[in-house]
């Protein structure tokens, strides 16, 4: 994969003023530079996006197996999952590295700081790829690796190459990239894919676009000025908090429809509901907000609140989901 962008000679050259980060920098000892480096390309990994998708892994493992799956299939579907998930934020890192200059939020990136050349991001990314479709298919079986392969795919060709600079739309269909690790999570354990995998897959897809367009309503000035149009910064706040609105009550009901076909019991139930309930409600806090004109920063500190809440909100849904087999039985039996 390969892209060229006004950006690139520029980022890959440097200024005889200033040493070039990713080489040792004068003063700087071994010890230091091995870290930083370290440092880096953890950080081109979005290791806090990884923690999301692992959050919802292991439990749908459980949630499937109805119990703990053996230790092999869980190591070999957490590691290579949160490869193929790091190796996809490396390959966005390597291809927006033009746009993150612009943007406060992502100038700090070590393809923006020279702490990382793109030729070693490039690398770094495919060796990434090929080690965690690797570790799926030897510890898991052939349709979990092939649905890694996919995940990566996904992100980096539909969202960061194809969507994201073309429409505000970009965030829901490139989302999803990250329902995969449910699909992947099922079939680790079943080798297929069946009912209860497809809703988890559509709770996340409902839920990406109320949890990220709170986030781009804050840093809207950010996208403007690198030209992405993310919802939240071509939008006004009025029409972004009715979308925040309609996919919360959407992402709700659709986790709610593990009960009545068969599959949750009581813990699911009762957590599902009551979590989702405060999700719909702070979103329509924003909403109500938002109607009002306030100051833009008032409704930031509400969109960021929804932002926060939505990621409580989905890790409590599935910890119910991991505790759930070992309560009872489903409250609707099959």
């Amino acid at each position: 994969m390969s892209v060229n962008s006004p950006a690139s000679h520029q980022e890959e050259t440097h200024s005889l003023a200033e040493p070039a980060r990713h080489l040792r920098l004068p003063g700087e000892s071994g010890g230091e530079y091995t870290k930083r480096r370290i440092n880096a390309f953890i950080s081109l990994t979005k290791p806090r996006v990884i923690e999301l998708l692992l959050v919802t892994t292991l439990p749908t493992m459980i949630f499937a197996q109805r119990g703990f799956p053996d230790i092999i299939t869980i190591l070999a579907t957490l590691v290579g999952g949160a490869l193929a998930a790091a190796a996809s934020g490396a390959f966005n890192c390597y291809f927006d590295r033009d746009i993150d200059k612009l943007m406060n939020r992502t100038k700090k990136r070590p393809l923006v700081t020279g702490d990382v050349t793109p030729r070693e991001a490039l690398a770094f990314s495919w060796a990434l790829s090929i080690l965690s479709i690797a570790i799926l298919w030897a510890g898991t079986n052939f349709l979990t690796a092939v649905l890694g392969l996919v995940a990566i795919l996904l992100y980096v060709v539909l969202y960061t190459l194809i969507l994201k600079r073309r429409t505000s739309q970009n965030i829901v269909w490139g989302g999803i990239a990250g329902c995969m690790p449910v699909l992947i999570a099922w079939s680790a354990v079943t080798n297929t894919l069946e009912w209860p995998a497809i809703i988890l897959f559509l709770i996340i897809f409902l839920w990406t676009p109320p949890h990220y367009w709170p986030l781009s309503m804050k840093y809207q000035d950010d996208y403007q000025h690198a030209d992405v149009p993310m919802l939240g910064a071509i939008a006004t706040a009025r029409t972004v908090s009715v979308q925040v609105v309609l996919y919360a009550w959407a992402t709700v009901v659709c986790s709610l429809l593990l009960i009545p076909m068969g599959y949750a019991g009581i813990v699911y139930t009762v957590l599902a509901a009551v979590a989702g309930a405060w999700f719909i409600y702070e979103s329509h806090v924003l909403y109500r907000e938002a109607q009002r004109d306030h100051e833009p920063k008032v409704i930031n500190k509400k969109a960021m609140k929804v932002f926060h809440i939505s990621i409580t909100y989905l890790t409590i849904l599935f910890v119910a989901l991991a505790i759930d087999p070992f309560v009872g039985q489903p409250l609707f039996g099959q």
